[in-house]
């Protein structure tokens, strides 16, 4: 079992089945030995955490939606990689959207629910660069979106 594979089994973590894109777009898009992913919304098997920060989701909650961000995320790279998560060189940049009421301005910390699981699962190789904005409004009502850029070995 690689590395990776038993941090997520220690985390609790079973990766479910790539999202479909919803619109004309691609989950991710590989350029030389960048991975693009697209935005992975706060979905899973239950239907996912939806609403507005600071209204209909408080912090916690918040900041779980973000980790279910970073799951779909390890997912669509796990995709990339042709199932060898172990091809991650460096997760390089994420860009994190929070579906925020006007009285909400704590976005790091909900965003620090997807950086804080790639530091987990990667390792040092999980640290990256970072964008957390506001937003007022996130496809279907979802209360976090997050894209990446991720660096694999070919």
């Amino acid at each position: 079992m690689s590395s990776i594979q038993h941090r997520l089994e220690v985390a609790g973590i079973k990766l479910p089945r790539p999202v479909a894109p919803i619109a004309n777009y691609v989950p991710f898009v590989r350029s030389g030995d960048l991975v693009h992913i697209s935005g992975q919304v706060s979905l899973d098997a239950s239907g996912g955490i939806t609403g507005v920060v600071g209204e209909d989701v408080d912090m916690e909650r918040a900041v779980s939606a973000a980790r279910l961000c970073g799951i779909n995320l390890i997912t669509q790279i796990q995709a990339a990689c042709e199932g060898d998560l172990e091809r991650v060189v460096r997760i390089v940049k994420l860009g994190g959207f929070v579906q925020a009421g006007p009285d909400f301005f704590d976005i790091p910390t909900v965003v620090n629910g997807c950086s804080d699981l790639m530091v987990d699962i990667f390792g040092e190789a999980g640290r990256h660069a970072r964008s957390a904005v506001g937003v007022y409004r996130l496809p279907r009502n979802f209360a976090v979106e997050v894209d990446a850029v991720v660096e694999i070995r070919s």
